[in-house]
């Protein structure tokens, strides 16, 4: 007995925050995989990159592309969930980038950039995970 092809489910409809940061998402994760040391540089200007610096923006880039691509591909409870995570992800990121610049571990412009960057990305996963909860209802 032949299978019969159902009709391609048609996709979520997903709030601009959600298409913003998993944008946002997959281009650093990708310069993070394709090109670590052009972050890194940005962070720290000063010396050359270390191995150690690249091998870890190219583990948290792959882990970024993964979490961009999910916000993309997810729907329903699980995008929700997805987006609970993004605010406990982008807040720590948020605090780690706010810490280094107030401990004068990298420079204040940089630190002030990468703070809102990751607050940014903190609001687009909060405002996200709003606007699918009122879809729900």
């Amino acid at each position: 007995m032949a299978k019969r092809c159902t009709p391609a489910k048609r996709p979520a409809h997903r709030p601009a925050s959600v298409h913003a940061l998993a944008g946002i998402r997959l281009f650093n994760g990708i310069t993070g995989l394709l090109t670590p040391s052009v972050l890194i540089l940005r962070l720290d200007p000063d010396h050359e990159p270390s191995p150690a610096a690249v091998y870890a923006f190219r583990l948290f880039g792959i882990r970024t592309v993964l979490l961009g691509l999910a916000l993309l591909t997810h729907d329903g409870d699980r995008l929700r969930e997805d987006l609970r995570e993004g605010v406990l992800i982008h807040g720590s990121d948020t605090l780690t980038a706010a810490m280094l610049g107030i401990r004068g571990q990298v420079p204040a412009r940089t630190a002030v950039l990468t703070t809102l960057i990751s607050a940014t990305n903190t609001v687009l996963a909060a405002t996200g995970g709003c606007a699918g909860k009122s879809e729900r209802k």
